[in-house]
């Protein structure tokens, strides 16, 4: 089973940036434990701060793996294009946010992506990719 996780803009600072809301863990470091949890799961890893490239990688992995986990960062409030992106893949998408997004500010309760994906998980931490991918593999 190949599941491709996807990280849009800032979260390559996690562990790093504003620890109060994100944690202290980086992203490449509790990959390390996601993989653990899933030996059984073939992942792949993408981040990237550019909208275009995440479009890019949603069309390289979404007619071949068995489901995406994709957390878009900012981009979820303003991307029409990714939103897009998804809903013309085949892969089922989970969308994670680290956050509670709904707590925060008025125009982060826009995703451009909810709709289009099988789910979104909010608020739970990186605890969220874990059950992203808990979900994903339950549908194999």
């Amino acid at each position: 089973m190949k599941i491709a996780i996807i990280n849009g803009p800032n979260l390559n600072l996690l562990g790093k940036r504003q620890p109060g809301i994100y944690g202290n863990q980086s992203f490449e470091a509790y990959y390390i434990d996601l993989q653990k949890l899933f030996p059984q799961v073939e992942f792949s890893y993408y981040q990237s701060n550019v909208e275009g490239e995440l479009i890019n990688e949603l069309q390289r992995v979404g007619f071949d793996y068995h489901g995406i986990v994709m957390n878009p960062g900012g981009y979820t409030h303003t991307s029409v294009a990714i939103g897009d992106a998804i809903a013309a893949i085949k892969s089922p998408l989970v969308e994670v946010h680290i956050s509670n997004v709904h707590a925060r500010e008025e125009f982060r309760k826009l995703s451009h992506v909810s709709a289009k994906a099988a789910g979104s998980i909010i608020g739970l931490g990186l605890k969220g990719y874990e059950l992203a991918v808990r979900w994903l593999v339950d549908q194999e």
